[in-house]
């Protein structure tokens, strides 16, 4: 089993997420956290069957994702 780092937004009318380190527009949504977790690991299984080792971006793999914020005057 293959670890992958995933990005998961909470928006008012349910959850996004998207895998880090893939190639191409791989998303997922759900209602709640956890149907989120599964529709993006479907999502990654379907992806990675579909386009094989080229699905990868390994020129320069995510070590670690943050979630900051900046105030910029506009």
């Amino acid at each position: 089993m293959t670890q992958y780092k995933v990005i998961v937004e909470k928006h008012a009318d349910g959850y996004v997420a998207y895998p880090l380190g893939l190639k191409g527009v791989v998303v997922a949504q759900g209602d709640t956290y956890e149907d989120v977790l599964s529709d993006v690991k479907s999502a990654i299984t379907f992806h990675i069957e579909t386009f094989g080792p080229e699905a990868f971006d390994t020129d320069m793999p995510a070590l670690e994702a943050f979630v900051a914020e900046a105030g910029v005057a506009v």
